[in-house]
This record gives structure tokens, C-alpha cells and sequence, in this order.
């Protein structure tokens, strides 16, 4: 069986806090491919970055029973050491200048998804 490949970026752009319901698919496989210690990032571009503003994703369920919200997901990402990437472009266009993004988070800009897209050492998901 070949080896498995060590890193993986995750792009959210459709996955919105107007959708809730899509976004809980992509955090758990951020997490199942932590717990096979690859390195993650998920880099969050056009609405899908204010999941990153503080307090958004506290009144976000990905499904009806609300059973756990996206910002617990999020902090379990980060406590897993995941890198949450904020898109710079995104964020001047979605987020507010009084609004502020979650602890732990960071920025990167549209060319740091595609490097990794072309870099033979990183896999990517698109949601």
C-alpha cells in the first residue's frame, strides 16, 4: 500500500453560515485527517470566512438537533493544532472593520491555497 500523503488543505467558499448544513462535512474530515497526523489547514474564502468571526459560528448547527455547534467544532480544530486561514480578500469583503476573527486563527491570501494546490507534498479539498 503506497504511503499516505502527510498534508491536506481544505478550501470552504461554499460550505457558508447561510448553509450550516454544508459545513460540518468538511471540519470532520479536517479532523479525521488530523487524527491520521496529517498536517491540516483550511483556508475559508468569500462568505465563508465570517465562520472565522468571533461569535458567528456559536449560533451555527449543522443540522436540526443541534447536537454541536460550528465555533465547538472550530475550537476542536484548533485543538488539534489545525490552521484556520483566513482569506484577506474575503475577510475586506465579508467581515466588518468593527468585527474581530476567532483566537487562533490567521490570514493567508488566494495564493496560499494555490501553492498548495500545485505542491506535490499537499492534497486539497474544495467545499
Amino acid at each position: 500500500m503506497p504511503a499516505l500523503a502527510e498534508r491536506i488543505a481544505f478550501l470552504l467558499w461554499a460550505a457558508t453560515p447561510d448553509r450550516p448544513e454544508l459545513c460540518a462535512t468538511p471540519l470532520v474530515h479536517a479532523l479525521a485527517a488530523r487524527a491520521l497526523d496529517a498536517e491540516v489547514e483550511i483556508h475559508f474564502a468569500g462568505p465563508a470566512v465570517r465562520l472565522l468571526v468571533a461569535g458567528v459560528a456559536e449560533q451555527l448547527y449543522a443540522s436540526p438537533a443541534r447536537e454541536k455547534s460550528l465555533a465547538a467544532f472550530l475550537r476542536e480544530l484548533l485543538a488539534a493544532d489545525v490552521r484556520l486561514l483566513a482569506c484577506s480578500m474575503a475577510g475586506a469583503t465579508w467581515v466588518e472593520a468593527d468585527e474581530v476573527y476567532i483566537a487562533g486563527s490567521a490570514h493567508a491570501g488566494a495564493t496560499a491555497f494555490v501553492a498548495r494546490a500545485l505542491d506535490p507534498d499537499w492534497r486539497t479539498l474544495v467545499f
